[in-house]
């Protein structure tokens, strides 16, 4: 690459096509830093050319220009040698990663050569369970207009699924942590993240095949206290299973770190690190159980409280959203009060106050009403 530059506002910069092709992180970094470098003496006009050689063919012109700027030559000098010290380390990055990204793709290549049937498994497995997990968002939202057909079809796809899965792969390594045993021989690291990711993942489709009955259980019944209640046992559900799942890689990793051969204190002291960890996360997973039953037993609400009979009185015996009596009246956090049923589904789509436009917050729960799965795997 040369830059030629003259006392005029110009400079040329040619590329060759050959180092474009080869290493076109190198080649592009050298003209940026190059370019950086001269703005520090004068303002000029930029142009990149590709000239033409004899492996590579390749024309391009690019022209840059920019505002003028003046500096002392002591401060130039300086600036220039300091840049260059950066420029050539960050080429030297550069250079090593043109090279390891290859070997890279190559390697992981090869990975899914050796794994392909295990690969295809995987894909189709998570393609089955994100389509299913959008399609009961999608039934729920319909509410007495969903389709009892599909709900059929997505459970029985997924309990096929399940049933397959853990037939093709009979093992009592994976069937003793669903009972929260752990495993009788030590796993190795791949094979315990393994054993985890498809136990997690088959509980999660086997959880929304109950969502799919309740679903269809729900499907016949029009009044808006039936769907309310409906969103509260989809609640339940799930934190109920997000318990479950946090308890599922325990016994793995106890098995795993109680390994006397890394020695007797060592390996005790790591999993009762690991133990006291986990403990804290079920704990809050607990709580969250435990809030979702509370709602589903009306002695709490996410968004607010049940209103008093002197409050309804104080604000109106009337409801802004159905402009009719108030029905179970919700007192909000921003003291408007409205019918329960109305306003739950008026937070299906906002989660703000329909009078006052307040933010209402979630009291620390978040609603899996809407029939929608966790999808992050719980691995530890």
């Amino acid at each position: 690459m040369e830059v030629s530059a003259s006392s005029a506002t110009e400079s040329r910069v040619e590329v060759s096509g050959s180092g474009l092709f080869q290493a076109p992180l190198t080649t592009l970094l050298g003209y940026s830093t190059s370019t950086s470098s001269d703005d520090h003496h004068h303002q000029e006009e930029h142009s990149i050319r590709i000239v033409e050689n004899d492996d590579h063919q390749g024309v391009g012109e690019v022209g840059l220009s920019g505002p003028a700027s003046s500096s002392s030559s002591s401060s130039s000098s300086s600036s220039s040698s300091s840049s260059s010290y950066q420029r050539y380390d960050v080429q030297l990055w550069t250079g090593w990663l043109e090279q390891i990204l290859p070997f890279s793709l190559f390697l992981l290549l090869v990975f899914i050569r050796q794994h392909f049937q295990g690969f295809l498994v995987t894909v189709w497995v998570a393609a089955v369970m994100f389509k299913s997990n959008d399609i009961l968002q999608q039934q729920t939202a319909l509410k007495g207009e969903r389709k009892f057909c599909v709900l059929l079809g997505v459970s029985t796809v997924l309990i096929l699924q399940v049933m397959s899965f853990y037939w093709w792969c009979c093992s009592e390594e994976l069937l003793y942590p669903l009972i929260l045993l752990p495993p009788k021989q030590i796993p190795l690291f791949s094979h315990a993240i393994f054993v985890i990711a498809v136990n997690d993942t088959m509980v999660r489709q086997a959880a929304m095949v109950l969502k799919c009955m309740l679903l269809m259980y729900y499907k016949n019944n029009s009044r808006g206290y039936d769907f309310r209640k409906q969103g509260q046992m989809l609640n339940v559900f799930e934190y109920s299973l997000l318990l479950y799942r946090g308890l599922l890689p325990t016994p793995v990793w106890y098995r795993f770190f109680l390994n006397k051969e890394y020695g007797r204190f060592f390996s005790s002291l790591i999993t009762g690190l690991y133990l006291t960890v986990k403990l804290t996360s079920v704990i809050e997973k607990v709580q969250l159980f435990l809030a979702a039953l509370r709602v589903l037993s009306r002695k709490e609400m996410h968004y607010g409280s049940y209103a008093t009979s002197e409050q309804v009185n104080a604000a109106g015996d009337l409801c802004a959203i159905c402009q009719e009596k108030t029905h179970d009246p919700v007192l909000l956090r921003c003291k408007h009060i409205f019918c329960e049923d109305c306003v739950s589904e008026w937070f299906e789509r906002e989660r703000t106050c329909p009078l006052c436009r307040a933010l209402v917050k979630p009291a620390g729960i978040r609603s899996y009403s809407d029939g929608s799965t966790s999808l992050y795997f719980q691995l530890f």
